[in-house]
């Protein structure tokens, strides 16, 4: 494994402006209605509700205090009490204390409804996306990091967008009925407990931009920390990782990407905790200049006990809502940015397939490779280079080269997992370009030599093969017989409901060869397919096996086109067609026996090998 070489940390918050990253909001709230319009409104009302409340129960408080007194005087100079008024007063008060709870309870069940199913929808959002993208983008490295920045963090970031602009409203309510009753002091009181939050939240906005950038330039190092979770703690790599002592290594280099983030985690968390505390001084000597402010207004007899009592307790939770709302705003602020990795992952450009057509002109052509050439996205070198091939139904080809030659970048093309850069391949006699995808692809059956394992049922990981039919055990059987796979199927302790792998409880490990023996079923349950590719599928099974599976595969494909790449020349042989490849280019074509007369490399890889048996 090369050695992973970090970044350089960055230096500066992202370069969205403030105000531009916030156009994110509109789509996060579409997305959050869209999800659950019931509980949408309802989050709306109660957040209403919750914050319109508090300043009624703090004025509510103030009459109870006022009426208290004058009880108290009226008890004093004639000795009678009168607590109707101050009872009255202290049941709707209670009424009061018990909707605000009722509205705080339903606001965290609708939040914890709409956590769930908004949650859902966005990976499913994601992984509808990631089915719709080419395999080319797959294998850039740059769509990965673009992929783990939306799985890690966007999932969360809608709801929690929608909840900080609910209670932004929440607490702007609040504050415009805090500020209603408060400007009955003074103006100035209502403009120091607005001003009073802005310095600290100008220093968490300008630090949740420099988090995010944080975040972006970590994707590759947090990938690789994934990878090499995967690679100690996984059943297919654990083998070579105890058996090679790869465990403290790839531990070390685990704990070292770690050291490495946390350094510039730890720099961010001082500064800004630092800051937000010195910051947040100005607020603490902006309530208690008014707390001292309206005692001496209380003491000079220019507003009562009760008013005192109301005025210092808007102004407090007055300063909790400024604070609360400065807060949504930058935290609103932050999902924006984290928001913006999701659509930009979402609107990954996609080439949709167009609807072409389903057969070609000429049934009886096959395929054919006109001077085809094909570079890799990145890459310096062709994989092939003026390739010309032709196949006509009934024939075998057999493809034969080094690892890096380009055999299976033909299959890749053939399939149109990707498009050549220059020249065409023609089906039917008409380049693939034309045809519909779904049509062509069902007329191929491939298995790669790097086929899937599935953690899934024998039979659902031989309907694999054809989607259509994924759960038809008919088919199933059938695909199983022309696999060979039946004989070992039948001695599995439920059969073709046997679950494979060691994920999932009661899982059935195979070996190599019968795994192979799946992956080539799953080839045969497209009964359509009149192309057969096999890429190398049976490396696993030695020569003999190999060879007997491949006469079989023969006496099945009579009439269909067969493609074969394997490196054992005893199977190669059968084909009725070779092609020697060579650093992307053909350098010899022919039968066994004319490839053996030419004495060219064939002929010497024959050779080579022939000696292995002697």
């Amino acid at each position: 494994m090369a050695h992973h070489n970090p970044p350089t940390p960055p230096t500066e918050a992202t370069g969205r402006g403030f105000f531009g990253v916030f156009r994110y909001s509109r789509r996060a709230m579409e997305l959050v209605w869209a999800t659950n319009r019931r509980l949408t409104v309802a989050l709306a009302l109660l957040t209403l509700v919750a914050g319109v409340l508090p300043a009624a129960m703090a004025y509510i408080g103030a009459l109870i205090i006022d009426a208290v007194l004058l009880a108290t005087e009226l008890f004093k100079q004639t000795n009678e009490t009168n607590m109707t008024n101050v009872f009255m007063l202290v049941a709707l008060e209670a009424l009061i204390v018990a909707a605000i709870a009722g509205a705080q309870r339903g606001i965290s069940l609708c939040r914890a409804l709409l956590r769930a199913q908004l949650g859902q929808r966005v990976n499913v959002m994601i992984l509808e996306k990631a089915i719709t993208l080419d395999l080319a983008q797959f294998e850039d490295s740059e769509f990965y990091d673009k992929l783990t920045r939306a799985r890690r963090e966007a999932s969360s970031r809608p709801l929690s967008l929608v909840n900080r602009t609910f209670g932004l409203g929440q607490n702007m309510i609040s504050l415009v009925s805090y500020g209603v009753l408060l400007v009955q002091f003074s103006p100035w009181a209502v403009l120091i407990l607005v001003l009073a939050g802005l310095p600290a939240f100008v220093a968490e906005t300008r630090f949740s931009g420099e988090a995010f950038t944080l975040f972006r330039w970590r994707s590759p190092e947090t990938r690789m920390q994934i990878y090499l979770e995967t690679v100690i703690a996984r059943e297919d790599n654990v083998k070579e990782v105890k058996l090679f002592g790869l465990g403290p290594l790839l531990l070390e280099r685990y704990r070292n990407i770690f050291r490495r983030l946390y350094k510039a985690d730890r720099s961010l968390a001082i500064r800004r905790d630092g800051w937000g505390f010195l910051l947040g001084l100005i607020g603490t000597l902006a309530l208690y200049g008014a707390y001292a402010w309206i005692a001496f207004a209380t003491v000079a007899a220019r507003i009562t006990l009760g008013q005192m009592t109301m005025y210092l307790m808007l102004f407090r939770q007055g300063q909790s809502a400024v604070s609360a709302i400065l807060s949504a705003i930058g935290g609103m602020y932050e999902d924006n940015l984290y928001l913006s990795t999701l659509y930009e992952y979402l609107e990954t450009p996609t080439t949709k397939p167009q609807a072409g057509r389903t057969s070609g002109p000429d049934p009886k052509d096959g395929i054919r490779f006109e001077a085809v050439s094909f570079t890799y996205p990145g890459a310096s070198q062709a994989a092939l280079r003026s390739i010309d091939i032709h196949i006509q139904p009934g024939e075998s080809l057999a493809l034969v080269g080094e690892n890096g030659s380009g055999k299976t970048t033909l299959i890749k093309l053939l399939t149109r997992l990707y498009y050549p850069d220059k020249g065409r391949i023609l089906l039917d006699g008409m380049d693939l370009k034309e045809w519909d995808e779904d049509a062509l692809r069902q007329r191929i059956g491939v298995i790669f030599q790097d086929f899937s394992r599935y953690q899934f049922l024998v039979g659902e990981n031989i309907g694999a093969g054809d989607v259509r039919h994924f759960d038809d055990e008919q088919r199933w059987k059938s695909a199983a017989d022309k696999g060979m796979a039946d004989v070992f199927i039948e001695d599995l302790p439920a059969g073709y409901d046997t679950q494979l792998g060691k994920w999932f409880k009661d899982g059935q490990e195979l070996s190599g060869g019968q795994w192979q023996k799946i992956a080539l079923s799953r080839a045969f349950m497209r009964t359509n397919a009149d192309i057969l590719v096999l890429d190398e599928p049976t490396a696993a099974m030695d020569a003999g096996a190999e060879a007997r599976i491949f006469e079989h595969f023969r006496k099945l494909t009579k009439n269909r086109i067969a493609i074969l790449i394997s490196h054992r020349f005893s199977t190669v042989r059968m084909a009725s067609q070779i092609i020697v490849i060579e650093n992307g280019k053909v350098i010899e074509r022919g039968t066994h026996e004319q490839l053996m007369a030419l004495n060219g490399h064939y002929a010497n890889l024959f050779s080579l090998q022939a000696a292995g048996y002697r």
